[in-house]
């Protein structure tokens, strides 16, 4: 696979504006994903399959104690492993081979400001996370015959939170990821602890009350919560700012790490 091919495309033509470029770089990272059939099957295929374990799962669990359905236990749990498969996941791989090939360093030396080059590089998978997440949402409701959403807005504030949240929680995890190898395993941690301290396996009513109030404090959690409360409606104004207030934070402290501590060479 040609190490050129973002670079070259970026470099093609007049571009002139912030947007232009990162959509042209966006479209180069789009060909790659393409080409990485592997990548593209975790991404694509693994969140479609996770959910009915889910399923299984809530089976054993008495969810009308918690005052929840198969439904909405499925639903954010859906579009959670969305987000950690076709995005925090993707975009960790993506980050470090582009900069182990010294992609993002030719890339830095052109009209391509930082905060362009890891936008443009994350835009597909954003794309893909999105897309995605809305099918896996609509296919739940339809499939376990969901009523319509009480706070449709809440979902959609979830979900946006959660895409922008995940791709900077990658660009940190790549900071520290040796290898285009090592990026296999190096998101694992954060993304097992989401899947079962964050609601979606089970669900933080379900727990007790020191445990619940710790995973609350996940990154995960508070994009869960809203896109649950989005369909049940039962989110407090007070809950609803403390999720929104801990999804931004999250996001603003991954921020500051990526600025200070993202890498643009290959480690030795």
């Amino acid at each position: 696979m040609s190490t050129t091919t973002p670079s070259a495309s970026v470099r093609r033509g007049a571009i002139s504006t912030p947007r232009s470029r990162m959509a042209a770089l966006a479209r180069a990272e789009l060909t790659l994903m393409g080409r990485n059939k592997g990548a593209l099957f975790a991404a694509l295929f693994v969140p479609l399959v996770l959910p009915f374990s889910v399923k299984s799962a809530a089976k054993e669990m008495d969810l009308a104690e918690a005052g929840l359905t198969t439904g909405t236990l499925m639903l954010p749990a859906a579009v959670g492993f969305s987000l950690l498969f076709a995005v925090y996941s993707a975009l960790v791989g993506v980050f470090v081979v582009r900069r182990e090939e010294l992609v993002l360093k030719r890339l830095r030396t052109g009209e391509l400001r930082d905060v362009e080059i890891l936008t443009g590089s994350a835009m597909p998978a954003l794309l893909s996370g999105l897309a995605q997440s809305l099918l896996l949402a609509v296919g739940c409701a339809v499939l376990l015959d969901l009523s319509a959403p009480s706070a449709i807005h809440l979902s959609i504030l979830g979900l946006l939170l959660g895409l922008v949240m995940c791709a900077a929680l990658a660009a940190v995890t790549a900071s520290f990821t040796r290898t285009g190898e090592s990026a296999q395993v190096t998101p694992l941690p954060f993304m097992f602890v989401s899947m079962l301290g964050s609601g979606m396996f089970v669900p933080l009513e379900m727990l007790p009350d020191r445990l619940a109030s710790v995973c609350e404090l996940l990154p995960m959690t508070p994009v869960i919560n809203l896109v649950r409360g989005g369909w049940t409606g039962d989110l407090s104004g007070a809950e609803t700012l403390g999720a929104v207030a801990t999804a931004v934070a999250w996001t603003v402290l991954a921020m500051f790490a990526v600025r200070r501590r993202f890498r643009w060479e290959p480690r030795h």
